[in-house]
């Protein structure tokens, strides 16, 4: 059997920290070796242990998650860990930021544990080519598919069209979430030849329209808290990024779940 992959969790959330913690427990690929409630602890645990990958919230005591990822740039580390960074909707500038100084993957809050855990031997490279190679076109589009179908958004919107472009580039690459108006929107504008603004708009209002006619089940499995009309709804770029982030989840589950039924 594989070694396990040796975590760190730096949240300054003490509750989730456990939760995260028991969570792991249950799983032989993961072994948490390390837990950190400020940015000062995490760098020092990451020197003194090693760490294949750092799950890292951007909001913490003295020095933040920016902080920690520069400070680990610039620091000669013997292993040096992936990381994995805790965004929320709305943080799409820190989330660039962070992508711009080292970190590997990011994930939106609320999230599944099971997402996290599949994240994280995702990123610490798990040796199943298969099952983590980068999503067909065809896998995408099925998913991302059926996705759009449940939230209920018609086919004739513009914006039906460009959020499912959208998903599928963020699918094929996950960067894109942190230059969504310098790159994502201006690609889909060339493709169906008009403007960011327009394509930003139809997308916006897309979304309005899903959180009024789509399956609110639905919503509340896949966005948690913003669907809640106090929180308000994900901005583009939020929502694009937590259904391609399902749809690359949907498409590993099936391939494991298919390995696993060729060798029953």
């Amino acid at each position: 059997m594989d070694a396990p992959i040796r975590v760190v969790i730096a949240d300054d959330n003490v509750e989730f920290c456990r939760l995260l913690v028991d969570f792991f427990k249950n799983s032989p690929r993961l072994k948490v070796v390390g837990v950190a409630h400020e940015g000062l602890r995490a760098i020092k645990l990451v020197k003194e242990t090693p760490v294949d990958v750092l799950l890292l919230d951007m909001v913490m005591p003295n020095v933040d998650g920016l902080g920690v990822l520069e400070r680990l740039r610039q620091t000669d580390l013997a292993h040096r860990p992936k990381v994995i960074i805790f965004t929320a909707f709305g943080q799409e500038e820190m989330t660039r930021k962070a992508v711009n100084y080292g970190a590997h993957y990011y994930i939106v809050k609320p999230f599944d544990l099971s997402t996290l855990a599949q994240r994280i031997i995702e990123t610490a490279g798990e040796q199943d080519g298969k099952a983590l190679r980068a999503p067909s076109a065809e896998e995408a589009e099925r998913e991302v598919g059926k996705i759009i179908h449940r939230l209920r958004i018609p086919a004739n919107f513009k914006g039906h069209v460009y959020l499912r472009e959208a998903i599928m580039l963020a699918v094929g690459d996950t960067t894109l979430i942190t230059e969504v108006t310098k790159k994502l929107y201006p690609r889909i504008a060339e493709k169906y030849t008009t403007t960011c603004e327009r394509v930003e708009r139809a997308m916006r209002f897309a979304i309005e329209t899903a959180w009024s006619r789509g399956d609110i089940e639905f919503l509340h499995d896949l966005f948690g808290y913003s669907v809640d009309e106090r929180k308000g709804k994900p901005t583009n770029a939020s929502f694009i990024a937590k259904v391609a982030d399902q749809v690359r989840l949907e498409i590993l589950a099936r391939r494991v779940s298919d390995k696993l039924g060729v060798g029953e």
